[in-house]
């Protein structure tokens, strides 16, 4: 597991891509897993915070996500309880308007078997479109969030915690009202199960 977090951190494959960006940034590999973390947090890939930190939802975002899940920084940054596994492990950097680019997806084809195959969470959160596309095959995000129950408890598919879509959030109360006590209840297990 060493050598697999060592070789991504080395890692450089979008180099010239992230120098084409508006950003124009060094690729800076985001590692946060353990193996026997009982909770996998599977996201989309780091922002600029990230980038310049080293330290997974460091930002509104991460707000967010913490509060989603009921959970406090320091239980969400043990590594020992809580795994993060971007589709990207860099920040992809920003287009020409100011908007983030998707992951690259060189990066889930070059490391994610490698890294998901040594993990056994007992909880997995699919966190934003391109990590439910990878993890569950399925493309509409309103629909396959609406969908949870048929995931759960061992997954529990989520939009991404991002400030944008506070209007998805509006339009869609079952979320905070029926999915999110269910999410917590599962964390809560996955937890206590892991002591």
């Amino acid at each position: 597991m060493q050598t697999l977090k060592d070789a991504i951190r080395q890692c450089r494959i979008c180099a010239p891509r992230f120098a084409a960006t508006a950003t124009a940034h060094e690729p800076h590999p985001m590692v946060w897993f353990r193996s026997a973390a009982p909770i996998l947090v599977a996201s989309q890939a780091p922002g600029m915070r990230v980038q310049h930190s080293g330290i997974p939802f460091a930002d509104r975002s991460g707000d967010r996500l913490r509060d989603w899940m009921g959970m406090d920084k320091a239980t969400f940054y043990d590594r020992d309880r809580l795994s993060i596994v971007p589709m990207a492990f860099c920040f992809p950097g920003y287009d020409r308007n100011g908007s983030d680019l998707p992951p690259p997806s060189v990066c889930a084809a070059t490391w994610r078997e490698r890294v998901m195959a040594p993990l056994c969470p007992r909880l997995t959160l699919v966190v934003g479109g391109h990590a439910i596309r990878w993890h569950l095959g399925l493309r509409d995000v309103t629909r396959t969030v609406a969908s949870w129950r048929d995931h759960a408890p061992s997954v529990f598919p989520l939009p991404h915690p991002s400030w944008r879509n506070t209007a998805w959030l509006r339009r869609n109360p079952w979320f905070e009202t029926d999915l999110l006590p269910d999410l917590r209840s599962a964390i809560a297990a996955a937890l206590a199960d892991a002591i």
